[in-house]
């Protein structure tokens, strides 16, 4: 008799979860990934969104294990790999290419890229885990509340920023933490055609404009868009309500960072017009709806928790990390690359070594699976530390008083 697969559950769709979901299928392990949004439709997976710049030995690395390599470089010609470096004027100050192989693919196209290698009844939408319960005997009861119980004999939190698998099952894990930005995203699409002195200024790849401790990061995208990021530096986490700014569309957030001189008041003709046109234009393709204005958070740099039997978590959920150094997907995905790995050697090791009944497989693979999720857990802690220290140390730079002497100082030392 053929012994029982073991039962996994991943909780969340991100990056991670899928990357991960990808892997354990092609090694042919069943699993369940549950996801509380409802399944993307092709009209939202088509839409604008942002990009990600993936990179050897991490993203590209699990993009190659999935077989996905191919179907992946044409979708990476939306974003240029090229840098720009604008000060508070809207003069160019570096324009040269990003340097080490970093394809841009949005984060969109990376999902249904991942999702086309994974059977759809292996995905459950619009599943909430209230509750995650470790037994005994070493398997965890998820509850779904209406949608009822499953027990599993691993569960995989990869379910971001604020994770319930973190919060339920790993007491001792840190929580976010703010890093004082609050960060607005807004989109204009067929800037080319509409605005091409707009589009020159952030140009076809990635662009930055720091000044006043504050940046207009932008990138082009789909549909010929721009999207900017506007972050700005203040120790007030409740700085939306504070300015009252809660429920403001992009064009009105838009009109009162563009009048505060503590802001971008004091900002050039061009970088004030480029963010003025951006938030208006965001606006006008999405009437009424409030503007993405969200704290960034991370995880303290360095933290570690310690090992549960049955339990683990990868991506943000373990390592959540600041932006700025283009490091926390990829980093996600290398969690997945090597989680998979540990998880088919356990299952390879029990289905060629065991002479125990189809009953007794999953708690074997338990038992093969501990020691080496637990060592797993260690190599990714001391992974995520290294990039989440120079995202950290990146953002003081970005949001210091002399970031753009540093920036281009930097981009134009190699």
């Amino acid at each position: 008799m053929s012994p029982t697969p073991p039962r996994i559950a991943i909780i969340g769709a991100g990056p991670a979860g899928l990357t991960l979901g990808a892997l354990l299928h092609q090694r042919g392990l069943p699993f369940t990934i549950f996801e509380l949004r409802d399944r993307p439709t092709e009209a939202e997976l088509a839409s604008v969104s942002g990009m990600l710049d993936l990179h050897e030995g991490s993203g590209l690395a699990a993009i190659r294990a999935c077989g996905l390599y191919d179907d992946f470089v044409p979708l990476t010609a939306e974003c240029e790999q090229q840098l720009r470096i604008l000060d508070a004027d809207g003069e160019v100050r570096v324009a040269r290419p990003m340097g080490e192989e970093r394809p841009e693919i949005s984060r969109h196209n990376l999902a249904r890229l991942l999702l086309s290698r994974i059977p759809g009844e292996m995905v459950r939408w619009g599943w909430k885990l209230s509750k995650a319960e470790g037994k005994g005997d070493g398997t965890v009861v998820l509850d779904f509340g209406e949608r009822g119980t499953e027990t599993v004999d691993l569960v995989v939190g990869a379910d971001g920023a604020w994770s319930k698998v973190r919060r339920e099952m790993i007491p001792d894990a840190a929580t976010p933490r703010y890093t004082g930005v609050q960060n607005l995203v807004v989109t204009a699409t067929q800037i080319g055609t509409r605005y091409p002195q707009l589009a020159e200024m952030v140009g076809k790849g990635s662009m930055f404009a720091v000044g006043m401790s504050h940046l207009c990061a932008g990138h082009h995208g789909s549909q010929d868009s721009c999207r900017l990021y506007l972050g700005v530096r203040t120790d007030d986490e409740r700085f939306v309500r504070a300015r009252g700014l809660e429920g403001k569309t992009a064009a009105e957030v838009g009109a009162v960072y563009l009048e505060d001189e503590k802001l971008y008041g004091k900002w050039g003709e061009k970088m004030k017009e480029l963010i003025r046109t951006v938030c208006d234009e965001d606006t006008k393709a999405n009437p009424g709806q409030p503007a993405e204005i969200r704290g960034i958070y991370e995880l303290p740099v360095g933290h570690k928790w310690r090992h549960r039997s049955g339990t683990t978590i990868i991506g943000d959920a373990a390592h959540l990390m600041t932006p700025w150094a283009g490091e926390g997907a990829n980093v996600s995905m290398r969690d997945s690359l090597d989680l998979a790995a540990v998880i088919g050697d356990a299952w390879d090791e029990v289905k060629a070594g065991s002479e125990k009944p189809s009953s007794d497989s999953q708690s074997a693979w338990r038992e093969e699976l501990d020691p080496k999720l637990a060592a797993f857990e260690k190599a990714m802690q001391e992974r995520a530390t290294v990039f989440a220290g120079l995202s950290s140390k990146n953002g003081k730079l970005i949001f210091s008083e002399d970031a753009l002497e540093k920036l281009v100082a930097f981009f134009t030392s190699f």
